[in-house]
């Protein structure tokens, strides 16, 4: 099975529509899975104060077009975990991202976000331990470790993963249009880059 794993949209539309046309082109029958952060919160973690908001427009950017392409599974990241904790709209929305699962299995890979362990840091041995692969996002940078060594990538390159703890940050779609296409039949990854049209 072919998965496209894209995170950190941050509601950036146009960068979506990029790299689900990127997608399209090259891995059709992909499925694609989100890896969190869909939405961006406005409202910064420095600026919490217990205020709840009832509109969701007031705490989230949501572009016209934007929910309709969320038409995939996904995971949810700490931009919509803030947008839990201070809205308090009755919108159906808000229903479905309550929904996200904090984590998901997928083959032999774990999904989670990556807000989870300290920021710029590879996942904890809590998270990775007697896991084969963690995919995750949140630091919005591609890469890829072998039992806690940073390895080096090209874009549009396969890399066959070694049968040992693997992680991967499949980087972000807002500012850098990047995804990662997972080959779980063969265990191999290909870091993808959409380019500007």
């Amino acid at each position: 099975m072919k998965i496209a794993f894209i995170s950190d949209i941050h509601s950036s539309i146009e960068e979506l529509k990029l790299v689900l046309k990127q997608i399209e082109k090259v891995a059709p029958d992909a499925k694609i899975i989100g890896v969190g952060d869909l939405f961006e919160c406005t409202i910064g973690k420095k600026k919490l104060d217990g205020t709840t908001y009832p509109l969701l427009s007031e705490v989230m950017l949501n572009p016209v077009g934007f929910e309709q392409l969320l038409d995939f599974p996904s995971i949810r990241g700490n931009q919509e975990e803030r947008i839990l904790l201070i809205s308090r709209s009755s919108e159906p929305l808000l229903q479905k991202i309550s929904q996200l699962p904090e984590q998901m299995r997928v083959g032999d890979a774990l999904l989670i976000h990556g807000h989870q362990w300290p920021y710029n840091e590879l996942p904890p041995e809590h998270i990775t331990q007697g896991e084969d692969l963690v995919v995750h996002g949140h630091t919005h940078t591609s890469t890829w470790a072998v039992e806690g060594k940073l390895k080096e990538f090209e874009f549009s390159v396969p890399i066959k993963l070694p049968q040992k703890a693997v992680t991967v940050n499949v980087g972000s779609v807002v500012d850098h249009r990047e995804w990662l296409l997972y080959n779980d039949n063969e265990r191999m990854i290909t870091f993808m880059k959409a380019e500007m049209e």
